[in-house]
């Protein structure tokens, strides 16, 4: 008796490397579900966010230079001069 593995053997070493491909694809999302990798995404343009695209007419230095600005660290001479390493300053 053959129980069916005659001529379906030849196929049978495609199945272990999808598996193990499987596996491997369903860790890697589990992770960056864990570490919020979907929360952000892109949404609208000039969003920003953390792994989204830029927000229009400037750069993320630009971008994270704003908010420090915004939360006090640095001072208006501070940031006119990172400005200017930039290269986006007047």
């Amino acid at each position: 008796m053959m129980w069916g593995y005659g001529q379906g053997m030849g196929w049978m070493w495609l199945w272990v490397p999808l598996l193990l491909i499987g596996i491997a694809l369903l860790v890697l999302l589990a992770v960056r579900v864990a570490r919020g990798g979907f929360r952000s995404g892109y949404g609208q343009p000039g969003t920003g966010g953390y792994g989204g695209p830029p927000p229009i007419g400037g750069s993320r230095a630009r971008q994270i230079l704003d908010e420090r600005f915004a939360r006090g660290e640095l001072t208006a001479d501070q940031y006119r001069e990172h400005l200017k390493v930039l290269g986006e300053g007047p």
